[in-house]
């Protein structure tokens, strides 16, 4: 397990859960999947400053190379329907002038692969294309490094939108992110389109719909105490399109096994956003909205309940996933790097559920919930 938050990963957090033991056990017998997993979490690691460096470039040759920045921003504005993601047009110069400098452009490129989902997510892509590739009989090290970079690319362009929202971090760069972005989504398509026309017709339909997940959870913020569970499905999508639509291209969307990584890559982020909500509401020390442990607070009355709640549907998201590791053909070459990594995504969620019960702060998430009397 890797990222910058290496607090769930240490060998105390990991004694803390039951999955954490059986991944040190693992650790300790060195397992295939182990053996795997830690192979290729090196090879993203080493790799990493390289992969950097080839982003910067590529930005900085976008951006020199556009003789229209202003119908790019509008463009990308309107693509991804909204306003506050693009620049206006006085602004542009000044902004694309200060972003011309190499050393500049590379800053604000770190700070948003300063990701825990981009650098855990490096060494899935790897391994699934691997996998996939060794089934096929082929072997292309150029496609392999364009479909990965060309979705993590694409997941990283969330992490500026995200920020520009939120308004919550690097309130001085966000100008520059507006700028960037439409040459990251530009990038990472140019990349995934050299996996030929299936594979760029399934990205630019996930990139959709995660769109219409991260929309919804915009629209949700004003009526916390009135989300169903269909909306709380569709927005999903924003977990469930992004690693699917990854987890298929790897196998350049070939049936069966591009519909096998769909479904695995897809139910594991799923499970993982419950995660991610109850650490989200630990740190923010209100219910995050909108999500699951908030739907079940609100319906069952009881903020405790709907944080257990929360962790079932976790595990019900990762036995789905599991589900597709009886699907994987005979002899399949990485089912042990997926078995090892469905573990580490169960302790994830597990531990951050524990660290809330340590916590024990029920009270005042309870009079924080919508709606809750003062």
């Amino acid at each position: 397990m890797s990222g910058k938050d290496q607090s769930v990963t240490s060998k105390g957090a990991l004694m803390t859960t039951k999955p954490g033991k059986q991944i040190l056990m693992q650790g300790f017998s060195k397992s295939k999947g182990f053996r795997m997993f830690t192979r290729y979490r090196e090879e993203a690691e080493a790799g990493f400053g390289d992969f950097a460096q080839r982003f910067t470039r590529g930005l900085l040759e976008e951006m020199r190379s556009d003789t229209s920045p202003g119908s790019t921003q509008q463009a990308f504005g309107d693509e991804v329907g909204s306003a506050e993601m693009i620049l206006g047009g006085s602004e542009i110069e000044a902004v694309r002038s200060r972003l011309e400098s190499p050393d500049v452009l590379g800053d604000r490129v770190m700070r948003i692969l300063d990701s825990n989902f981009v650098k855990m997510t490096f060494p899935v892509f790897n391994a699934l294309f691997d996998g996939a590739a060794e089934h096929a009989g082929r072997s292309d090290p150029g496609l392999r490094q364009d479909m990965v970079e060309g979705h993590i690319l694409a997941i990283d362009l969330s992490e500026p939108m995200d920020r520009i929202i939120d308004r919550d971090e690097d309130l001085e760069f966000l100008d520059d992110y507006k700028l960037m972005n439409p040459y990251i989504l530009r990038l990472a398509r140019e990349k995934i389109s050299r996996g030929g026309e299936q594979v760029l017709a399934g990205f630019e339909a996930g990139f959709r719909d995660a769109r219409t997940g991260q929309d919804l959870d915009e629209a949700l913020k004003s009526r916390p105490t009135e989300i169903t569970e269909e909306e709380m499905i569709t927005s999903y999508k924003k977990y469930r399109a992004v690693m699917g639509t990854a987890g298929r291209n790897m196998a350049l969307a070939e049936r069966p096994l591009g519909e096998i990584f769909y479904t695995g890559m897809a139910k594991a982020a799923e499970g993982v956003g419950c995660g991610n909500e109850i650490e989200d509401s630990i740190k923010g020390g209100l219910v995050k909205i909108p999500s699951w442990p908030l739907y079940y607070s609100v319906l069952s009355g009881d903020v405790r309940r709907g944080f257990d709640l929360a962790l079932e549907k976790s595990g019900i998201y990762l036995r789905d996933a599991r589900l597709t590791l009886d699907m994987l053909p005979d002899g399949f070459s990485h089912r042990e790097f997926l078995e090892f990594l469905f573990l580490t995504v169960e302790h994830y969620n597990q531990y951050w559920y524990n660290q809330l019960q340590k916590a024990g702060a029920w009270s005042k998430l309870e009079s924080g919930l919508p709606g809750a009397k003062s």
